[in-house]
């Protein structure tokens, strides 16, 4: 008997013989130990903060029981360590913001950072970004998508693993409401280009790249990348 594979697990599908065969995933799951920080933040805040990954499954989930309102929604794929979600955030208490991150380690990291900041408008999830917008948002939800500096997979045999490619692009365009926007950053000249010319390439969006947005802290990502040498490009799309 083969073991029922969950929905909000993509990446562990059945072929019709029964075997387990894995999808291309934009990210590595890394190690997930806490330090003695993370474990004392993970304790003290995860509860009602982060969203288990089985939760998702239940077909009467809604992100407005976990955010404990209707708000406006901003959708993060990748916070990382928090740097910039917590800032973010608590410059957006309209907002509710939901970040994505699979790097446990990092969520519990971001946990204490949205306690300094006072944020309370953050909620984190696990389960992988593709799924989630896809099955978890609703078309014409989001006010903003925010994805800086994603896993550039640099190894030319690896860029297919790429978050922002054609079918993301189209739809996360789906997902942001007209006028909506996505921003997008990233230390990597070769994916930068390849953002530009997959967003231009997908006609409800429109933009390019711009100035570096003023608003948002600069993270051990971009500081690594700085200091290797590397440009920082900004881009912004908004949906038509």
């Amino acid at each position: 008997m083969t073991d029922r594979v969950t929905p909000a697990r993509p990446h562990l599908k059945l072929t019709d013989d029964g075997r387990r065969v894995r999808e291309v995933l934009s990210y590595s799951r890394r190690g997930q130990r806490f330090t003695p920080r993370q474990a004392e933040a993970w304790e003290a805040h995860h509860e009602g903060l982060v969203v288990p990954d089985e939760a998702v499954d239940d077909p009467d989930f809604s992100w407005a029981a976990w955010f404990g309102r209707q708000a406006p929604m901003i959708l993060e794929i990748g916070s990382g360590v928090g740097e910039a979600t917590a800032v973010l955030a608590a410059a957006r208490p309209a907002y509710d913001v939901l970040a994505l991150e699979v790097w446990r380690p990092g969520v519990a990291d971001t946990l204490w950072r949205l306690a300094e900041t006072g944020a309370t408008n953050v909620r984190l999830c696990g389960v992988d970004a593709v799924w989630t917008t896809e099955h978890r948002i609703a078309p014409g939800a989001l006010e903003e998508v925010w994805t800086f500096f994603p896993d550039p997979w640099h190894k030319k045999k690896h860029r297919k693993r790429r978050l922002v490619d054609a079918d993301f692009a189209a739809l996360v365009a789906s997902r942001l409401r007209p006028g909506g926007v996505w921003r997008l950053a990233t230390d990597w000249g070769d994916y930068a280009e390849q953002m530009e010319a997959v967003l231009d390439a997908e006609p409800a969006l429109e933009g390019g790249v711009v100035e570096r947005w003023g608003e948002r802290p600069v993270t051990k990502f971009e500081r690594k990348g700085v200091e290797a040498g590397r440009a920082i490009t900004d881009l912004v799309y908004r949906r038509v």
